[in-house]
């Protein structure tokens, strides 16, 4: 598994994953019970993992999508 993206917005986590679905790319995220338990403050991060053989395409598509990786 490679880390794909790292941030604190929800928002970019929900999309990049339905734009990597959309691809039949399997996608994991990590850190997102971390970011509830210290009720939504931003101080975590949220991660974003794909498989390593997936990493240039998961790339190449949230780039495509204005998605900084």
């Amino acid at each position: 598994m490679e880390e794909l993206i790292r941030t604190n917005d929800p928002t970019i986590i929900a999309f990049a994953q339905a734009l990597l679905s959309g691809e039949d790319i399997d996608c994991y995220t990590l850190d997102v019970n971390m970011s509830m338990t210290e009720a939504g403050l931003g101080i975590v991060p949220q991660r974003l993992f794909v498989k390593r053989k997936d990493l240039f395409i998961a790339k190449a598509v949230l780039r495509d999508n204005d998605i900084e990786v």
